[in-house]
């Protein structure tokens, strides 16, 4: 690899790495999996240790976990709390042990305890009490800063709220959501026709960020306490001289403590220790996803010392993505509420991730093709991030000569209508492998997914109406499409299959106080192909309500900020049919709002760029977002030529450099409350 190939290299994996970090640790909703990212991480390392000329200090690789989120209070760690370096073979734990024996053999320590311990896959947290008593818990969030989480983490029923002998100090853990809790929560989502969480760990991160306490208490959160940060363990003073020793004394005062712990001198011992914690995953209440190799002296790991981010005497050996064969039963077609028809596998059931797996996506017909997978093969499955796992492979060479080729459907499965070949996918972007559609408007299966989403959470939220509850309106004739939810009678859904009275009158409550969603939440349970939520909020903001979009131009919804061709015209389309009228004028009758506040736009800064990079003290970057917005203004996430201007407030980091490389204009948060005050 060439210098400037490595240099185009590192700026696209920090591009990637920035993007994937902002998903993983500030929204709780990561689209790749950890094994995807810390491969992504690895390789920048060693690029950047290959190239040190090309390094810099706003690289993701000098920063620790996330950002605080400005939705909590921020709050300053008396300790920094910093990550480990990871490691993904055993011949580099073994390299690591051998590193630093040799290190301190050299300053005559002959004997090394190290530690192995699971690496919980949670969120990590700090606990401070003062005088005994519980007083601030906050996340990691960057390291030295984090987010108070305090009313949140007293809801976790396995932190003391008081500790014995009234000391003061600050231990450091890892809240986590046991695998059952998780189980029960998705369910409980599916059911009621809300998006899954990715994962435990997100969802464990979900819970505790929420903004109302009584949320995160029926979460079913945990916490294991593995590191002692700050204060006296002890009311004599004696301080402990081992991490084991810390451990121990943690779960006598109270906390709950990570009871598989190893300790041993010998490298081969390690390693089986290593694989013995990988190979009870599946059975632990809790998810891993590594083990922690620690030096056991805690006055040998001063000796050691730290990097910047990272301990020197400490590690984290990450498992791959767990992988399993099972048999390929059958090959089912869902057809899902935009018509797309994606293909099944059904499987012979497997333990996977620590649930039992019997379907997995297959994508499409492409997929299918190029693994050449077949009904009967065995197969590999792993679950990679996702809630529904993905066949990897077939294992050809497991094949006796029944499997069976896979052939779609020449019509659709629900509905036996014409099926087009599409390579648009639904938000509007063209793909080499693309799907297959049912163009039926009426097809059954289409109309019961198009009902779920009209009634899911993130639009009209109509609690009790998941997908079980649609098939079964649907079922009875009791509903033929959304409006006529709002015709539905108590004494219809009393009469369900597993309803009864109180079932209906929740239902009939959730369906009156959907009425007052608005419009932006309305377009969005409409499910118009190519608008997302975020389009549908700004379509409805711009315009004020759904009816002026009747006589809307193409021209006119292009003026709404990050609305393209495609979507301006699958919009026009939308309104230019009568059914969507009749259909609006049928919800409008039932009494659902139509309306949303309109927001006024200036054109001040109409044509103008901003990216904005640093941290701003004068107010959050969102508040600086919505004034820039207001303004006529376009809020980017990265600097490019057509850029106008970067906003750089403290500690500004790549942007700032990329702004100085194309010459673009740099302003202060100075500058920016000028312009915008003016």
């Amino acid at each position: 690899m060439t210098r400037n190939e490595a240099e185009k290299r590192i700026s696209e994996l920090r591009k990637a790495i920035a993007y994937h970090s902002e998903l993983y640790y500030n929204n709780d909703a990561p689209e790749i999996s950890d094994y995807e990212y810390d491969m992504m991480y690895k390789e920048l390392l060693e690029l950047e240790a290959q190239y040190p000329e090309l390094d810099r200090e706003a690289s993701p690789t000098h920063r620790v976990g996330g950002t605080a989120s400005d939705k909590f209070k921020k709050v300053r760690h008396p300790v920094k709390m910093g990550s480990l370096s990871d490691v993904f073979s055993f011949e580099e734990i073994s390299a690591f042990v051998e590193k630093v024996k040799s290190a301190l053999a050299e300053i005559g320590e002959k004997k090394v305890e190290f530690t192995v311990e699971p690496k919980i896959d949670g969120l990590s947290v700090g606990l401070t009490y003062e005088n005994g008593a519980f007083s601030l818990g906050a996340t990691r969030g960057g390291g030295e800063e984090g987010e108070d989480v305090t009313a949140n983490l007293l809801t976790v029923k396995s932190i003391p709220k008081a500790i014995p002998d009234s000391l003061s100090i600050t231990v450091r853990g890892e809240v986590y959501m046991p695998k059952s809790e998780f189980e029960r929560l998705n369910l409980e989502k599916e059911e009621a026709g809300e998006k899954l969480w990715a994962n435990p760990r997100n969802a464990a991160a979900g819970s505790l960020r929420q903004l109302d306490s009584a949320i995160t208490a029926k979460r079913g959160l945990d916490i294991f306490v593995f590191n002692h940060q700050i204060g006296d363990l002890w009311a004599d003073g004696r301080a402990p001289e081992t991490h084991s020793e810390t451990i121990s004394r943690m779960g006598e005062l109270g906390f709950h403590v990570i009871d598989l712990l190893a300790v041993t001198d010998d490298t081969e011992k390690i390693l089986e220790a290593v694989r013995a914690l990988g190979e009870a995953r599946e059975s632990l209440p809790n998810d891993i996803d590594g083990a922690v190799i620690k030096v056991n002296s805690l006055r040998q790991r001063e000796l050691l010392g730290e990097t910047t981010n990272t301990p020197k005497w400490a590690i984290a050996y990450k498992y791959p993505p767990e992988e399993k064969e099972t048999k390929l039963l059958d090959i089912t077609v869902q057809v899902g509420r935009t018509g797309v028809l994606t293909p099944t596998a059904e499987l012979s059931p497997v333990r996977l991730a620590g649930t039992s797996v019997s379907r997995a996506t297959l994508h499409n017909i492409d997929i299918i093709r190029q693994r050449d997978i077949r009904i009967g093969d065995t197969v590999v499955v792993r679950k990679a991030g996702d809630i529904i796992p993905e066949v990897v492979r077939s294992v050809s060479e497991k094949r006796d000569g029944t499997e069976v080729p896979f052939s779609f459907p020449e019509c659709c499965p629900s509905c036996g209508g014409k099926l087009v070949f599409d390579a648009q996918g639904d938000d509007g972007e063209i793909r080499e492998e693309g799907a297959i559609r049912c163009i039926n408007a009426a097809c059954p299966a289409q109309l019961e997914r198009r009902i779920t989403h009209f009634a899911s959470k993130p639009t009209m939220a109509i609690d009790g109406m998941g997908p079980r509850t649609v098939k079964l309106l649907l079922e009875a004739g009791i509903i033929s499409d959304v409006a006529d939810i709002y015709s539905i009678k108590k004494e219809e859904v009393a009469d369900l299959p597993g309803m009864g009275e109180l079932s209906a009158d929740n239902l009939l409550s959730a369906i009156e106080r959907s009425k007052t969603r608005g419009a932006a939440k309305l377009l969005f349970a409409l499910g118009v192909r190519h608008i997302g939520e975020a389009a549908s909020e700004a379509i409805a903001r711009s315009f004020g309500g759904i009816l002026p979009m009747f006589d809307a131009t193409e021209e006119d919804f292009l003026r709404v900020e990050d609305v393209g061709e495609i979507m301006a015209k699958t919009l026009c389309e939308f309104f230019a049919l009568p059914e969507t009228r009749a259909l609006i004028e049928r919800l409008a009758d039932s009494g659902v709002a139509l309306e949303e506040e309109k927001v006024e736009i200036e054109t001040t800064l109409e044509g103008k760029t901003f990216v904005l990079t640093g941290t701003l003290t004068s107010f959050t970057r969102s508040e600086a977002t919505e004034r820039l917005k207001a303004k006529g203004a376009k809020v980017a996430g990265s600097v490019s030529k057509k850029t106008s201007f970067v906003v750089a407030g403290e500690a500004a980091g790549s942007k700032l450099d990329r702004a100085n490389e194309l010459g673009i204009p740099v302003l202060t948060e100075e500058q920016l409350k000028e312009i915008l005050d003016n």
